[in-house]
């Protein structure tokens, strides 16, 4: 029996869920408010969906205090900025 199989098959208590497959994070799939809620904006744009995106991103397995960073505010609602790189005046 291979090593791969034995994880897999017996697992071992040293191991993060014992060798089986741990559940995938919702913060990691589709279903996360992180950018985009349908299509409303999501959290990384204007904080929408705090609590949601918080929780995803607590649930990491990865042994450190994760904490959420700001929102970048940057979302315009769609109106295209009076002025940027690519916009200057003719």
């Amino acid at each position: 029996m291979g090593l791969l199989n034995k994880l897999t098959t017996a697992g071992t208590p040293y191991s993060y869920n014992n060798g089986t497959t741990p559940i995938t994070n919702p913060g990691a799939t589709s279903l996360s408010k992180l950018h985009v809620d349908g299509n409303q904006p999501g959290y990384s744009i204007n904080g929408a969906n705090f609590s949601n995106v918080n929780a995803a991103f607590q649930a990491y397995n990865d042994g450190v205090n994760n904490i959420l960073p700001q929102p970048s505010q940057l979302d315009l609602d769609g109106a295209t900025p009076s002025q940027y790189i690519n916009n200057l005046p003719q």
